[in-house]
């Protein structure tokens, strides 16, 4: 009825996660003055784009009482 489960012919991957190596990766450079200047610079010019379209989209957006008012005048007949 029941049966027995075959041995994992690969024993050596269910202990994968218990390796652990002793070589250790080689550090990491540091960022030079020149690349954190234009990591710098390419986040402000991002910034800036986003907030001037937001500025300039702004009044686009808002709607205008006195357009409203000479359409609704309009369709009256006056």
């Amino acid at each position: 009825m029941f049966r027995r489960r075959e041995p994992v012919p690969f024993a050596f991957l269910a202990e994968a996660d218990r390796f652990r190596s002793n070589v250790a990766p080689p550090p990491r450079e540091r960022a030079s003055a020149g690349q954190i200047a234009g990591r710098w610079l390419l986040g402000l010019t991002i910034v800036a784009g986003l907030v001037g379209s937001l500025v300039l989209g702004m009044p686009a957006l808002s709607t205008d009482t006195a357009t409203q008012n000479q359409q609704s005048q309009a369709s009256q007949g006056r």
